[in-house]
This record gives C-alpha cells, structure tokens and sequence, in this order.
C-alpha cells in the first residue's frame, strides 16, 4: 500500500508543505500546527510508514520550525507507535520520534516515554543490558513538567533493569534518586493551581500506577539489592515498610506472610541497638498474636535465657522450609546457617550478662559446641564489637570485665558520693518538714 497511490501521495504532502511553509514563515502557530498534522494524517491512513518517518524527520528540521509544531508532531506520531503493522517499524518510528526529541527541553517528557517503549522491546527480546542502557541515558529527576508518580515509575524500571543485569552498584546509585519520605506524602490534599511563573506539571498516563502501589515496587526491588548483600536487618525494614501501607495492613491475607518475614528477618539480624528497637516494636504489635509461632521465636531473644539450637530449630524447621512457598519467597541460601550463628550469639550475649569469668569449657557446654568453635564465636564477637571480652588460653577462661581507667574510678567514686549526699540532703529536708507540721499540729 506505501506504494500504490504514491504519486498522489507525494502530490498531497508537496501541497501541504507548501501551506506549511507559508504558516510558518507567518509565525501562525496554530496554522502551522494543523499543516503537519495533516501531513502526517495522510501517511499514517496510506500506511506509509517509511514516508511517515522521514516527513517526520523533514518537518523537524525545517528552518525556524517552531517548537508548537515539533512537540504537537512528536504527540501525534506516538499515538501511532501501538498501530503500526509489525515490530520492526515500531522500532523504526520509536527511534525516528527519539532522534527528533533528543536535545530538545520541549519534548523531553515524550522522549523519556518514547524510551521507556523502546527499552521494553528490546527486554522482550531478551536484551537486557541495551535495554537498562537505554534507560539510563534520560534522567528523568530533572524533568519540571513531568508527574511525581511518573518520575518515581521511570526511576523504579531503571533499578530493575541494573538488578535484572546484575549491576547492583548502579541499582543503588539510581535507587538512592528517590526519597523514602515521598511516599508518605498526603496524596488527599487536594492540587494547588500553579501560580504565575511556576511551571505546569503534566498529568501522569493513566498505566502509571499511585504512589501507594509505587512504594511497594520500591521496596520490594530495594529487598532485591539488599538480598545480594545478606543483609537482613535493611530487608527487615523495608518489608517493615510494605506492612505499613494502609491496603496491606487492612487485609490479613496481605500482612500475614509480610510479619512472617518481618520476624525472620529481625532473627536473623546482627544484634545492635536498632535491631533491639525493631524486635521490641514488633513484639507490641496486636497482629503478631494471630501468627502466636513467630511471637513465641520473638521472645525468646529478648529472654535472657540460653536458647537450645537443636530444641530450636526442630520447632521452626516446617515454618523456615514453608517460607518459600509464601509471599516474598525463601530466606536465602545461607539463611539456615546465619540463624544459628544469630543462635550463637544470643547465647554468649546472655552468658556475658551472667558470668564475669567462665572457663572455655563451660562456655562450650552452654553453647553446644566443642571448644575451639566456642571460641571463634566468641572471637568474632569481640572483632565486630558487639561485646567485650578476653580469653586466657593458657588457663581456658574467658573474662567478661572490662579494665576501668583511673579516671573512671575516680568518676563513678565521685557520682555514688554525690548520689549519697543528695540523699542525705532529701532526708534532712523530709524529716524538717515532718517536724514543722508535728509542731504547728501541737500549736493548734
């Protein structure tokens, strides 16, 4: 069909550059506007689409073409792009309308879409690496017209794609664009009209899901990077996140498997002050009472009672093979590993708190593992600075008591002693009044 009638075609286009041209040589914007419509009205209909790229291409560059035109050109070839006969001149048309807008401020936002198109082809086609390269050439974080929702779309498919290709260093680099506080912004408020000056926000295309649905995206993919890592405590906080959204935590189907990971995930954790906040705030949470397995896990570490590894483990084994057949999948490969060790470490925490010296031996018997293991734990604690400790090889004790300075003697001496005197001094003050209101009794 691009063919047959061509000559007439090409007759019509000639006439309607030649109205073009007197449109815009008058700086008729509106003239102009309507003269390439038109042109590209007449391809499409003939299905020319190798005409319609290269009036496109012709039309753009036309001397003092104006920018009205070029941007209302590039919105009405992209209504084309979903109607064209075959792949191949998709692609075409994407990268004829990407050559035209590319450097041009006016049509960036359609430039950033028309990539988005582009980058999903070629991911269908299986490449990924063109595909996450072609989407990180738009950095969308400077567009002022373009919609917050889609911003945040844009920005979230270009963390995909770097974890898609295993580039987990640029994923957190792009990833690090968004803010976590604007998904909590107020999206019910209702919108301010834009003052003079202030430049017009686009309304966002109407598959680009809210802000709500785009908070779990996020963090669901930022799980995904910190999975790479093992590192449990980030993952515990963004699956913490996902619980606060209002739509999951109104459905038990939806928070259920989101606590349960919650819970793995504080187990698993290292223990510092903000995992010790998280494992108490979970634990005060009223839904953690339906899932009474996981609150059971729970206040065993804040116990301070030696836990049983083999008692342990026998109780939750179902529960840690079930993961992976719920929301989120399994805990990782070294999850199983990893929680013993947290196991471990709980228990030397707690003989610590108890004991000041202990032989290795003991230690050993306590923690159910032979001694030169007891005493690696117990090393590698002393390493990351979780407790202090010494080990008198020699004689097999380990000492809990740190060595105080003189100046720290001096100081805890001189604050008992002020504590003494405050004392005093309240007594002194108590047995006074005591005496005034027995004696003002006695007046009466």
């Amino acid at each position: 069909m691009e063919n047959g009638g061509g000559g007439s075609l090409e007759a019509r286009i000639e006439q309607l550059l030649a109205v073009e041209k007197q449109m815009r040589q008058g700086s008729d914007v509106s003239g102009t506007k309507k003269a390439v419509s038109d042109i590209l009205n007449l391809c499409f209909e003939a299905n020319a689409w190798k005409t319609l790229n290269d009036q496109i291409v012709l039309l753009s560059k036309r001397r003092g073409q104006l920018k009205q035109a070029v941007t209302a050109m590039v919105q009405q070839a992209m209504q084309y792009i979903d109607q064209t006969p075959d792949l191949e001149t998709r692609i075409e048309l994407i990268k004829t309308l990407n050559s035209v807008a590319a450097g041009k401020i006016y049509v960036e936002i359609e430039r950033a879409r028309l990539v988005k198109k582009l980058a999903k082809i070629k991911e269908e086609q299986g490449q990924i690496a063109e595909a996450a390269d072609l989407m990180q050439e738009v950095a969308v974080e400077t567009f002022g017209a373009m919609a917050k929702t889609e911003k945040i779309a844009f920005i979230l498919e270009q963390v995909r794609l770097c974890l898609e290709r295993d580039d987990y260093v640029r994923a957190q680099i792009l990833s690090r664009k968004i803010s976590p506080r604007v998904f909590d912004a107020d999206t019910s408020k209702e919108k301010k009209k834009p003052k003079e000056g202030e430049s017009i926000v686009e309304e966002a295309p109407a598959d680009i899901p809210s802000l709500l649905e785009l908070k779990r995206i996020y963090y669901e993919l930022m799980i995904r990077y910190y999975s790479h890592n093992n590192d449990y405590l980030e993952i515990c906080r963004c699956y913490k996140s996902i619980y606060e959204i209002p739509s999951v935590k109104e459905n038990p189907q939806q928070w259920t498997p989101v606590l349960r990971k919650i819970c793995w995930y504080l187990v698993l954790s290292p223990h510092d002050p903000m995992q010790s906040s998280l494992l108490n705030a979970t634990l005060e949470d009223k839904n953690l009472s339906e899932i009474p397995q996981f609150r059971l896990l729970l206040k065993q570490l804040v116990t301070m009672e030696v836990i049983q590894w083999t008692a342990l483990w026998n109780t939750f084994k179902d529960d840690f093979d079930n993961e992976k057949n719920i929301l989120g999948g399994s805990l990782g490969e070294k999850a199983a590993e990893d929680l013993r060790q947290r196991i471990i470490e709980h228990n030397i925490i707690v003989v610590s708190k108890y004991y000041s010296r202990i032989t290795l031996q003991r230690l050993a018997e306590l923690l159910c593992l032979s001694i030169p293991e007891a005493e690696k734990y117990l090393s590698d604690m002393v390493v990351s600075k979780s407790l202090v400790a010494k080990i008198d090889r020699p004689m097999g004790i380990a000492s809990f008591q740190t060595t105080k300075d003189s100046n720290d003697i001096l100081n805890s001496w001189a604050t008992n002693l002020e504590k003494l005197l405050d004392l005093v001094e309240k007594s002194c003050h108590q047995i006074h009044k005591e005496t005034m209101v027995h004696k003002a009794a006695l007046r009466a």
